[in-house]
């Protein structure tokens, strides 16, 4: 009855099944995974932006590593910016998803350690080689305050870090690569360039450019806010459920219409011949 199950067609279909049940489950289990992460970071997220400023000495040093527990941590320092030495980031976007720059200015701190600070997004200009005019910051001894980050990597960010880019332009927001190429061009205040970066909050820029960049409880393209993953891997556990299920109905379809097929054969055989 059940001799159909060993033809070709049923013994590829049965492997097929054989092999998605694990591969859904795996993919739910993955999904599951990157909810928790998600539920971890957002509330490393939601802590460091409840947080009062600290001086950002307090949380970084040259050519160290942000924790992740003090990202997004706001952050305090005093000195000013040196526009001279100004970089602009390619290929951001703004909240309503235009291509542009960001904004990165090296700010030297009182005591000459740099600090480098994201001032925001500006459109891209005509020229995608030429170096854009950028509003200017505050000029002389000031306090910025603003949300700190950490290093962007390609293995984090899956930003490739391109050479041979237009003069002062960059990809990723690298202290350690950022340092060394302001001290080839003649920075001599960048020596001391202190690990991860932070995104600029205050003093807001006049004329509302660069552009601030919101902070992920106001930016709803934010991965972190929709919490997509725990549907996901539910959806993928029911798909492995309902393999087997599928598999049963084929079957069962499969011995009806052989059965069918049987008692039309029989019928022929015991009908009288015709004279």
């Amino acid at each position: 009855m059940y001799r159909f199950l060993l033809t070709r067609q049923w013994v590829i279909i049965t492997l097929v099944a054989l092999l998605l049940i694990p591969t859904m489950i795996w993919l739910g289990f993955w999904q599951l995974h990157r909810h928790d992460h998600r539920q971890k970071l957002n509330q490393v997220i939601t802590a460091s932006l409840a947080a009062k400023p600290v001086p950002v000495e307090s949380l970084t040093s040259v050519g160290g590593p942000v924790a992740h527990d003090d990202i997004y941590r706001r952050v305090t320092a005093n000195g000013h910016f040196d526009t001279a030495h100004e970089l602009v980031v390619r290929r951001r976007t703004n909240a309503d998803d235009q291509v542009g720059y960001h904004v990165l200015t090296p700010f030297v701190l009182d005591d000459g350690r740099t600090l480098l600070v994201n001032r925001g997004w500006i459109a891209s200009s005509a020229s995608q080689t030429a170096f854009p005019r950028i509003p200017a910051p505050a000029s002389g001894e000031i306090t910025v305050t603003g949300r700190l980050m950490r290093d962007e990597t390609t293995a984090a960010s899956g930003i490739k870090n391109l050479k041979g880019l237009p003069d002062r332009q960059i990809m990723l927001i690298n202290s350690e690569q950022i340092g060394a190429l302001l001290r080839d061009s003649g920075d001599t205040s960048a020596k001391a360039v202190l690990g991860g970066y932070i995104e600029l909050t205050s003093p807001a820029p006049k004329g509302g450019s660069p552009q601030l960049l919101p902070s992920p409880q106001e930016d709803t393209s934010w991965i972190g806010i929709g919490d997509i993953n725990l549907p996901y891997a539910v959806q993928w556990w029911l798909f492995a459920a309902f393999v087997p299920v599928g598999w049963l109905v084929l079957a069962r379809r499969e011995l009806r219409d052989l059965a069918g097929a049987e008692r039309e054969a029989a019928a022929k055989e015991t009908e009288p011949a015709t004279v």
